[in-house]
């Protein structure tokens, strides 16, 4: 009886660790917050990083994407979206306005800006593709225009580089 007690109880435990964890544990807390456009728009400055600052605005651990809070999700989708709307109803006419020195800062702000919006893009469908989503093709298309924008950027390092006011 004692000898079948403890194989029970050995079988048990051993059972315990063997069992695969539960995902829940591992779902990770939020760790973006929602934030007006100027207070995560990367245009300003200079221009040849604007990937790495958008990494800052948003970060986010790409090495475990299945993992990324639904909260953290959709504030990755509405920034992209204004960051969007910042690009056609801001930057388009500011830029169509604009002359010289002026226009060439406001362009290289609308190149950070597409890195931005495309960077946040590609992050929410690599999300949604770790999570169960097929968006192996988007992702396909979306970063081709990512790494276009980015190389532009790179292009202008060291230009000044000008954001325009926009409420979103």
């Amino acid at each position: 009886m004692r000898f079948s007690s403890t194989l029970l109880l050995i079988g048990l435990t051993t059972s315990v660790f063997a069992a695969p964890l539960d995902n829940a544990y591992h779902k990770r807390a939020a760790v973006l917050t929602t934030r007006a456009y100027a207070d995560f728009q990367i245009s300003d400055g200079v221009a040849g990083n604007a990937l790495a600052e958008v990494q800052a605005k948003f970060p986010i651990d790409e090495t475990d994407l299945a993992n990324v809070d639904p909260a953290d999700v959709s504030i990755i989708s509405d920034a992209r979206t204004t960051a969007e709307s910042a690009e056609t109803d801001a930057f388009n006419p500011a830029i169509a306005a604009a002359s010289g020195a002026a226009a060439t800062a406001l362009q290289n702000g609308k190149i950070k800006n597409k890195v931005l919006k495309l960077k946040l893009e590609v992050l929410q469908l690599q999300i949604e593709q770790a999570q169960g989503s097929d968006n192996a093709a988007k992702i396909t298309t979306e970063t081709t225009k990512l790494n276009t924008n980015i190389a532009l950027d790179k292009k202008a390092a060291g230009q000044a580089s000008q954001s325009v006011a926009f409420t979103g």
